[in-house]
């Protein structure tokens, strides 16, 4: 089965001396099948590269392995590079999946591309007019794996072949490089064919040995003098004299291409090879290319001049009636000049025999474009763009001739230009839109559209060079009489930009100075004044961020969450709320207020700051759970629309949070190690990676791999940077966490003292948040114990005036350690008692095993032994195996055997806890329940203690979070 466009026939000639890349093909093809010889065999596939100079016969080879995979049934795919067509993004891509698509309407394209449709339509050139959220080109990218993917399952075994690779697109040049290794599991051979010294930065990884890929490419080497002999004597006779054909292959050089070319002409003048033949051969071989050609070109007439000149401005599937019109000749006398060019083996048959005509060799066209005159050239372009848009081709083919022609203040080309742009944009391409409305600044556009051309070119350039956006959107708003809305749309982008540049003062500035400006638009005003509030929050030198916090409370306080701008601010509120340990009931209350009308996390004029703070507010106040399902709503969201680059990285990283949180470490570390992954390969996305490193470094000292914490950070420089954007966890306290592992408890005191003093300068005194006091506390211990235990006892303060029983049993663990003794002991099991009314397994296991270590010191064997189980249980199902490992040689301090596990690790409610919750829900006390399930009240606290860490709230979540968990 073969979808593909149709290449052009070449003649039927046996490819000579290429029995090694032959084997390889065939060798290839081979391993497609799940069959070899009746032996059931794995399907691999993999890549196939064919280097060389131009007319080394890479295409040749390609041709064949088309026909060797017509042959044995495979599918075959195909697409090619053109000289002059690198500019339209995603042209190779389209060439490739289009004819495989091709018989689908739109019902069956939604449904053979399923949720992906939306994201990869206009990339595919599958829509005319592309609407709706803009990818980005991470986005894409996953979607146009997932549809090559599919082909390569759907369609198998599936023989991808691409040539003039060096001249592809960087858009899709770009996916390919990173879809290529998948081909090794697919039943997926890709085959391409390129020029080593033209290969693109984008297509590196084609050019080099690869184990992922099984890749070697094969540098085609010209041909011997006997090969080309038999090249010259299979088309003027055996007669053909050595000496004629060793001057035929010295003066081609052993060019497979033009060794053939050379031979036909020979035949078609009738010469038999003599040394008498040798200036005729001689003047034949100079016309084959360069200047020979030429000349050949001139002497077939003005008109066929002026089409091939047509021809070769329009670039691969040349339409004759467009050519025609590009050079202003009749239809007649353009198939006139297509014959005598096709005689003259300068054009044939195209894709479409009949309908579009290509250059016999790339390097016919390229020798005709480059010998047209700048003026004529850019004359001839200026018409191609006129002629594909009348043709009805679209702005994105008529824009790249737009490319070549002068400024001259065109409305039309700017019209053009910027909707082939906004399709760039809507195809995951930003770079591509950038040239394009670069060009169409320098048309210049008419004066009252020069600020919504400079912010189209700053949302180009935002994924891509947010710098740049910062100065488009500068020279924007210096324009007179921009419309308000729009206006407010450049401000936020420009707030956005500047703090994606890590310049969160000046985004809080301009927001700041925006909402004095719009004092006429009260909307606009308050819309400006929330993004004030969020650009404040997450400024690391806020001057009065006690000041803005009363600010903010103010405003707050008076509004009800009627729409978008109230709810921000509300948002904005329960975080600042938080941040300053303010009484839970009253941070939640805020969150759900802002939550009652909706927080989108794709407004592409909002952001996504406030709902991702609001979705955490619930992680730090003890609903993990809740937290959980905004997350997956707003990922969701996210991808829906192709947000699948920094926002996905973000995502991921703040899941890992949520699990590290409930004591999930091996489930977190993977989501945030899938967090950075994603962070470190989409350009722009430094944030992402601050939160990630930090997280992914809490979650590794949790699990007791200090080493592999340190390598990490080493690696990212990780403490080595103050970032100007605050981030949770705060790297300078998760920098003292692993001072602290590693014993370097004076380093980690100086650095936490710096934290404390910076905290409450913001009056930021949330132990849940930031738990810098418990760190310097255990810092503190040994060298200053009195400041040790006023440190801790702060914390437990400020813990209980928060009110969340993870923070205040945190905060306890951590004053029992520094306090010791009889009164420490009693903090110990205070501690335990609040962490097993939490949902934070881990924090409880460490308390557990904190408060047996007391208590073995103390001789209090039997509770020793009873806390060290639990703790030891509590560690190996959180996959914390540095706890555990202390569990264990705890109880062999102790004398103690560990005991196997007592029951397996699974998040589904047993009937008992779920008759246990449901009853607390309903209002029953501890005895009650107790009485109706025949257990002591200290085994209701465990069953509810177990109930809480599975669901992923407290108590006070209990009720909304009983409803949507699953029964047993």
């Amino acid at each position: 089965m073969a979808n593909e466009l149709r290449q052009p026939t070449p003649e039927s000639r046996p490819l000579l001396e290429r029995r090694k890349e032959l084997r390889a093909l065939d060798s290839a093809l081979a391993g497609l099948r799940d069959t070899v010889d009746g032996v059931p065999q794995a399907p691999r596939g993999g890549l196939l590269a064919f280097t060389g100079p131009a007319g080394m016969g890479k295409t040749s080879l390609l041709n064949e392995a088309r026909a060797r995979a017509r042959e044995q049934g495979f599918t075959v795919l195909s697409g090619r590079g053109g000289e002059k067509e690198q500019e339209p993004a995603f042209r190779l891509v389209r060439q490739v999946v289009q004819p495989a698509l091709a018989s689908m309407d739109e019902d069956g394209l939604r449904a053979f591309l399923s949720g992906w449709y939306d994201i990869v339509a206009a990339a595919l050139g599958l829509v005319a007019t592309p609407s709706g959220h803009v990818p980005d080109p991470t986005g894409v990218r996953d979607g146009l794996d997932w549809v090559m993917t599919r082909l390569a399952v759907t369609r198998t075994p599936v023989v991808l072949l691409l040539d003039d690779l060096h001249w592809a697109d960087v858009e899709s040049l770009t996916w390919l490089a990173s879809f290529a290794p998948r081909a090794v599991d697919l039943s997926l051979l890709i085959v391409v064919a390129f020029r080593p010294d033209e290969l693109p930065l984008e297509a590196a990884a084609f050019g080099s040995p690869s184990a992922d890929l099984g890749n070697r490419p094969f540098a085609l080497a010209p041909l011997s003098s006997t090969a080309v002999a038999r090249i010259v004597r299979d088309e003027v006779g055996e007669g053909a004299e050595d000496a004629f054909c060793e001057e035929c292959w010295e003066i081609t050089g052993g060019s497979p291409f033009e060794a053939v070319e050379l031979a036909i002409r020979l035949g078609e003048r009738k010469l038999r090879g003599t040394s008498e033949d040798l200036p005729a051969m001689r003047d034949l071989a100079a016309a084959v290319k360069g200047p020979g050609l030429l000349e050949r070109l001139q002497q077939l007439g003005t008109t066929t001049v002026r089409f091939a000149y047509a021809a070769a401005v329009l670039g691969q599937a040349v339409r004759p009636e467009l050519a025609a019109r590009i050079a202003a000749i009749g239809g007649t006398a353009a198939a006139e000049a297509t014959e005598k060019l096709r005689t003259a083996r300068v054009l044939a048959d195209g894709e479409a025999a009949g309908e579009t005509l290509e250059f016999l060799h790339p390097l016919i066209a390229t020798t005709i474009y480059r010998s047209i005159g700048p003026s004529l050239r850019e004359g001839l372009h200026n018409s191609a763009a006129e002629a594909v848009r009348a043709a009805g081709l679209g702005c994105a083919a008529a824009a790249r001739h737009l490319l070549e022609v002068p400024c001259e203040g065109n409305a039309e080309a700017v019209a053009c230009l910027r909707e082939a742009a906004r399709e760039a944009l809507h195809s995951g391409a930003p770079e591509a839109a950038r040239r394009l409305l670069n060009r169409a600044l320098q048309e210049p556009p008419l004066p009252e559209e020069r600020a919504v051309l400079l912010h189209e070119l700053a949302c180009a350039t935002f994924l891509i060079e947010p710098t740049a956006t910062v100065t488009h959107l500068r020279e924007a708003l210096a324009e007179p009489g921009i419309d308000p809305e729009l206006r407010a749309s450049m401000v936020y982008r420009l707030t956005q930009a500047l703090a994606h540049t890590d310049r969160m003062a000046e985004a809080a500035t301009v927001a700041a100075d925006e909402a004095r400006r719009a004092a006429a638009h009260p909307r606009i005003r308050l819309r400006m004044r929330a993004d004030h509030f969020v650009w404040s929050a997450f400024r690391t030198d806020e001057i009065d961020s006690p000041g803005r916090s009363r600010r903010l409370a103010r405003l707050a306080d008076r509004l009800t969450g009627r729409g978008p701008e109230e709810r921000y601010i509300l948002g904005s509120r329960a975080w600042d709320a938080m941040m300053c340990g303010e009484p839970r009931q009253k941070v939640l209350a805020y969150a759900e207020k802002a939550l009652r009308g909706g927080l989108s996390w794709t407004h592409e004029n909002r952001g996504f700051e406030v709902p991702v703070s609001v979705a955490l507010v619930f992680m730090y106040c003890d609903q993990p759970r809740r937290a959980e399902e905004l997350f997956a709503r707003g990922m969701a969201e996210c991808e829906s629309k192709g947000w699948r680059g920094s926002h996905l990285a973000l995502g991921q990283t703040l899941s890992g949070y949520i699990r590290y949180r409930r004591g999930c470490l091996a489930e977190a570390e993977n989501l945030v190690r899938e967090g950075l992954s994603i962070a470190d390969r989409v350009e722009g996305a430094v944030p992402a990676q601050w939160f990630a490193i930090g997280i992914l470094i809490q979650t590794l000292l949790a699990r007791g791999r200090v080493v592999a914490a340190r390598r990490l950070a080493d690696r990212y420089h990780y403490g080595d940077v103050i970032p100007n954007a605050v981030i949770y966890p705060d790297p300078r306290t998760v920098y003292a966490e692993l001072l602290l592992a590693e014993g370097r408890a004076e380093e980690a005191a100086d650095l936490l003292t710096d934290v404390g003093e910076w905290l409450e300068g913001r009056e930021w005194r949330n132990p849940a948040w930031c738990p810098w006091q418990l760190g310097l506390a255990s810092a503190l211990s040994r060298t200053a114990p009195d400041r040790a235990v006023r440190h801790a006892q702060d914390a437990v303060k400020r813990a209980r005036d928060f009110g969340a029983a993870s923070a205040i049993g945190q905060a306890l663990h951590a004053q029992a350690e520094v306090t010791g003794g009889e009164a420490g002991l009693d903090l110990h099991a205070q501690a335990v008692d609040q962490l097993q009314q939490s949902p934070a397994a881990y924090e409880l296991a460490r308390a557990l095993v904190g408060h047996g270590a007391a208590l073995a010191r103390d001789g209090r064997l039997h509770q020793a032994a009873d806390r060290l189980y639990q703790g030891l249980e509590g560690a190996v199902h959180c996959g914390a195996e540095g706890l555990a490992t202390r569990a264990r040689r705890e109880l062999s301090a102790a004398g103690l055997r560990p005991l196997p596990l007592r029951y397996a690790q699974t998040d589904t409610l047993t009937a008992q806890e779920r008759k246990a919750a449901e009853m607390t829900v309903d209002g029953h006390s501890a005895a009650v329940v107790a009485e109706e399930l025949r257990l002591t009240e200290k085994g209701v606290r465990q069953l509810l203690s177990s109930v809480y860490r599975k669901i992923g709230t407290d108590a006070a979540g209990l009720v909304t979070a009983l409803e949507t968990f699953p029964r047993p």
